[in-house]
């Protein structure tokens, strides 16, 4: 750190008696130079103290700025950013900041313009910031070490905040302390320790403030604190693009580039081009390709740049740009050779090839997957992104000269996308009651044996047909109530239930002040300690499947649905329920959906809507995922995936599934692989015989017309088109139960039986989990049917079915010669340790 001159002992005295500004007035920065030495003098006249100042400033395009004193200098392009040295940062009323002004090094005579201090012009005019109301988090550094002091200015006490802030290129951070520190490229990460999470009304971090080593004593790019910016000042947009220009132009295309804005308060994610005042197309780049134009006609475009919140900066300097005239050249250039692929992954493929000539220049590409124009390009290299994993896709290209001839089309490469996950899959699915009865909880899991958990479940609202977020626990007690799931939810448990040391993943426990608590909040810290873990919203389930056939029902019905889903989930806008949510405070917790509609055109749970239409509906809502998903990428960098839960009955795949379709859009197809047959808590299902629930094969003693098995729902599947690497075989945790069962010869199989077994909980008849059912039904001998390869065991009374190490080996093995994706199982909380050891094991 700096020594501190012993000349300012006396300012500093002053400064430490300092009232803190409410909002000054009557604020200057005078610049003065000589040379290349250049001065700011701030100056206070206002009647109360100026805690905490920038200036900020352009230069000529060249110019630098560097060796500053009494104070740190970064500069992103022409754009500068001075802040003071903490020994001048609050300056008294009546005061300025001489003898100890910010001085600092042009690289060329040349004097600062668009100059503000506190976002107001230095000469003191415009209007001042309000006072902070929040947190803030200042920033300091010297000599290789940082640091950043959290205040918080409300009135009430405020927990769980974390620092995200951009460093310039090549800036690296490390030894973190009072907190966890984490970088990806040039973006850094702050969370609190335990002990300094909560920031008292009027309080501060201090004396444990977060502190870390970093390469270079430079401020932050850009910085936020709980998504609002550190100094607690209002957003800025991004600065306006300039330098629009064409480059290259045809009958029916322009070829726009520009220079790059300079961020406001949050990163840049792109930039939309206008065709006078329509939307033409959106870049995340300085350059695009604007095609369907007229031949022959004027046009007008502008630029603006966007934030990772969509907020616009101003419309560049408007460009005119007339196309060619066709009837100037009617020679086609020639085929593109040699189109190879240089690189691809789950949802894209780069492709490559060698250039083609033309007597008037090639002017772009048209890159075709199929039939259809994937993506326009002016180079010999492209990605074609938007692709569904473990797909066959056929590439072409075709040359575009200026004047819109168009070439043959290359040679046609048949490239597969790479696989959802690398190996096999392992999707669990985490019920968000757990918590309660089954006294199970997110850092119960198992997680480095897995690759996806599947949070069940999200409901509809029943009126705006949007996706809920309930703070209810349901309508009624009784699970066959056909109004059960309206409006029902569990808030409680998914973001505002505090978990004690003893439930969290990292052993520490929730204030219970946080914004965000609950299974959510551990959610997150799994992702923090399992990196690679992919995290999704199930949507629906037996009990909130109600509305499923209303959001599909219109496209204008689908559209607003997944809005409000991508809002809620991916964008992470809960609801405030009891001191918790609020906007962002669940982003990058969920990587993106698992639908699970029990059942589309078929009936479910009572009362669930349903009708013939479900079938085509089903998949326009799918690919309505897979589109609004797509175009949020674009703001993110990340891409989202999108599940589902799908049935094992030929009747229901029949009424509600285009399978070979939806297989486009989909990244998993978790089949159900169990409850082929079941007592049902109510006994109403097949009380009165008993049944296998999940065998491999089909048993030749199965006395029902559909003979269900594994292998032939699965089939099912791979004929209609679904390709082997986007199934996951359904395994169960439980199992099913019936009593009053006469052994007929079969060890209780296919037998006589009188209803649902006593179940795991009251309501819950027929049913127990693996590791309840082994410990609580006496005298059950285990029975592994090898021909139809299912697990079963009897009392003399009771009969039960379930999968158990032994088949689990046998079904691992299975899917494994199929070249399916993995596994999927139902429910976490129904094992504690040995299924899912075996299914570990099972996919190695």
């Amino acid at each position: 750190m700096r020594r501190i001159p012993a000349l300012l002992a006396v300012l500093l005295a002053v400064l430490a008696l300092a009232v803190p500004a409410q909002a000054a007035t009557d604020i200057t920065a005078t610049f003065s130079r000589t040379g290349t030495s250049a001065k700011f003098v701030v100056a206070n006249a206002s009647t109360t103290a100026l805690n905490g100042w920038s200036v900020k400033f352009d230069l000529p395009a060249g110019v630098t700025a560097s060796a500053p004193q009494n104070a740190t200098i970064t500069q992103n392009g022409t754009r500068v950013t001075l802040t003071p040295a903490f020994y001048i940062n609050n300056l008294p009323p009546g005061r300025n900041t001489e003898p100890y002004s910010p001085v600092f090094t042009l690289s060329a005579a040349a004097d600062p313009t668009a100059c503000t201090i506190n976002n107001m012009a230095c000469d003191g005019t415009g209007t001042p910031p309000p006072a902070p109301t929040g947190l803030t988090a200042e920033y300091s550094v010297a000599g290789g070490a940082a640091k950043f002091v959290v205040r918080n200015h409300s009135a009430a006490a405020v927990s769980d905040w974390s620092i995200s802030f951009t460093l310039p290129s090549g800036v690296t951070v490390s030894n973190g302390q009072n907190g966890t520190i984490s970088q990806n490229g040039n973006q850094v990460t702050v969370t609190p320790a335990h002990y300094n999470k909560t920031v008292a009304a009027g309080g501060s971090t201090e004396p444990y403030s977060p502190a870390f080593s970093i390469s270079q004593n430079v401020d932050p790019v850009t910085c936020r604190i709980n998504n609002a910016n550190c100094d607690g000042s209002a957003d800025t947009p991004p600065s306006t693009p300039t330098g629009l220009a064409s480059p290259t132009k045809t009958t029916r295309t322009v070829s726009l580039q520009w220079n790059a804005s300079t961020p406001g308060s949050l990163p840049i994610a792109g930039y939309d081009v206008y065709n006078g005042s329509s939307l033409a197309g959106s870049s995340t780049t300085t350059s695009t390709i604007i095609t369907g134009l007229s031949p022959n006609t004027a046009y007008s475009f502008t630029v603006r740049a966007k934030d990772t919140k969509g907020t616009q900066s101003a419309q560049s300097t408007a460009l005119s740009v007339t196309t060619n005239n066709p009837a100037n050249d009617t020679t086609p250039p020639t085929a593109p050779g040699n189109l190879r692929s240089t690189a691809k992954d789950a949802g894209s493929v780069t492709l490559a090839w060698n250039a083609s000539t033309d007597n008037s220049g090639a002017a772009n590409y048209d890159v075709y997957v199929g039939t259809t124009v994937k993506t326009t390009v002016s180079g010999t290299t492209a990605v074609v992104s938007g692709l569904s994993p473990s797909t066959n896709y056929t590439f072409t290209v075709k040359a575009r000269d200026l004047y819109d001839n168009v070439s043959a089309a290359s040679n046609a490469l048949n490239e597969r996308t790479g696989d959802i996950v690398g190996g096999y899959a392992r999707v669990g699915y985490f019920v968000q009651w757990g918590i309660y009865g089954r006294q199970y909880f997110v850092k119960d899991m198992d997680a480095a044996k897995m690759t996806h958990v599947n949070y069940a479940f999200g409901n509809i609202d029943p009126v705006n047909l949007t996706c809920l977020h309930g703070v209810t626990k349901g309508t009624s007690p009784n699970p066959q109530d056909p109004n059960q799931g309206d409006g029902a939810g569990d808030a409680e448990a998914d973001y505002s239930r505090p978990m004690s040391a003893a439930q969290s993943v990292d052993g520490v426990a929730d204030s219970g002040w946080e914004p965000l608590r609950g299974n959510y909040n551990q959610l997150k810290k799994l992702k923090a300690k399992h990196p690679n873990l992919k995290v999704l919203i199930s949507l629906g389930g037996w009990t909130y499947s109600k509305y499923f056939s209303d959001v599909a029902a219109t496209d204008a019905a689908r559209k607003k649905f997944v809005a409000s889903c991508i809002d809620v989930y991916l964008k992470g806008n809960l609801p405030v329920y009891n001191g918790a949510g609020g906007p962002g405070t669940a982003a990058n917790i969920f990587d993106g959906f698992d639908l699970d509609w029990e059942w589309p055109g078929a009936e479910g749970h009572a009362g669930n809507h349903f009708g013939p239409q479900d079938k085509v509906n089903n998949t326009l809502l799918i690919e309505e995922f897979r589109r609004q998903m797509d175009a949020y990428s674009t703001t993110t960098g990340k891409r989202y995936q999108l599940t589902a839960f799908t049935p094992a009955d030929p009747a229901k795949i029949e009424a509600g599934w285009e399978l070979g379709r939806v297989a486009q859009s989909m990244d998993i197809f978790n089949v159900q692989g169990y409850d082929f047959h079941g007592s049902g808590s109510d006994n109403s299902w097949e009380p009165n015989r008993t049944g296998h629930q999940g065998n491999l094969y089909p048993d030749p003693d199965d006395p029902y017309t559909t003979k269900f098995s594994v292998e032939s729902t699965v089939q099912a599947y791979l004929d209609a088109g679904v390709p082997s690497r986007k199934i996951t075989l359904g395994l169960a945790f439980y199992g099913r139960g019936w009593q009053n069962v006469v052994n007929g010869g079969k060890n209780g199989e296919w037998q006589t039986a009188g209803g649902a077994a006593p179940g795991q909980f009251p309501e819950e008849s027929g049913t127990r989990g693996y590791a309840n059912l082994v410990a609580s039904v006496p005298n059950c001998t285990v029975f592994h049917d090898e021909v139809a390869v299912a697990t079963s065991c009897y009392t003399g009374n009771q009969w039960w079915t379930f999968d158990d190490v032994w088949s689990i080996q046998k079904k691992t093995a299975w899917l494994k010669s199929k070249n399916l994706l993995g596994a999927m199982f139902w429910e976490m909380s129904g094992d504690r340790g040995p299924l899912m050891a075996a299914v570990d094991a099972g996919l190695r």
